[in-house]
């Protein structure tokens, strides 16, 4: 079976272009082809590469997190080993939540996809345009992370993956903006802000369905009086 990984890199002389002329590199796409196979397709191969894998363990979930995942509506998929967002098909990608060392770190990274997901144009309209390396993708990695930040502390969820030793790691990028951190703090606020009061609607909205049933079991009781 032949598959193509698609991805992009900055030539080494890109960035150094960059640099000399004070805008952002431009990355490269490229393909690459492998030929791979299927244990099934071959023959002779040890003993241990034709047992089954371990199952996952259970899920550990933290009722107050999928709550809100499930309040803002995104389209998750779940699978694979890398999460991401994509802008174009406004889905979300993470991997289960068992295949994480730490169950607990799942929701660091929803709620990381989530804050990229509230910068699509129906919704906060931030700038998703940039090229893994640049300028344009590290603030949005920093909005993202923090973001994450704000709503794992509003949840009382402690990941085990700091979100400073990841930040920081965006911030070098940044090194020559010395307000990046407080632009997207500002924007990551906000991004919090909107995924967090989508919990609200929905809690609001069962609240008023529980109040309005409440009523009118208390109305027929009274007509049967």
């Amino acid at each position: 079976t032949t598959i193509v990984h698609a991805d992009r890199f900055v030539p080494k002389n890109e960035k150094q272009r960059a640099d000399t002329d004070g805008d952002e590199p431009q990355a490269v796409p490229f393909l690459k082809r492998f030929t791979v196979f299927n244990v099934a397709q071959c023959d002779n191969l040890p003993e241990h590469l034709y047992a089954a894998g371990e199952p996952l363990p259970e899920r550990e979930m933290v009722p107050q997190a999928e709550a809100l995942i499930h309040a803002t509506g995104a389209d998750f998929r779940i699978g694979g080993e890398r999460a991401f967002y994509m802008p174009g098909s406004d889905t979300i990608q993470v991997p289960p939540q068992p295949a994480f060392f730490h169950q607990i770190d799942y929701y660091r990274t929803c709620f990381h996809e989530l804050g990229h997901w509230t910068g699509h144009p129906t919704r906060l309209a931030r700038d998703l345009s940039g090229s893994f390396g640049s300028n344009t993708y590290a603030r949005e990695e920093l909005v993202a992370e923090i973001a994450s930040a704000f709503i794992c502390s509003s949840l009382g969820i402690e990941p085990t993956v700091r979100h400073a030793d990841y930040i920081g790691s965006w911030l070098t990028v940044l090194r020559e903006d010395n307000r990046a951190i407080f632009r997207a703090a500002s924007h990551a606020s906000k991004a919090a802000d909107f995924l967090l009061g989508r919990n609200a609607d929905v809690e609001g909205e069962a609240h008023a369905e529980t109040a309005y049933g409440s009523a009118q079991s208390s109305h027929a009781a009274a007509l049967r009086l």
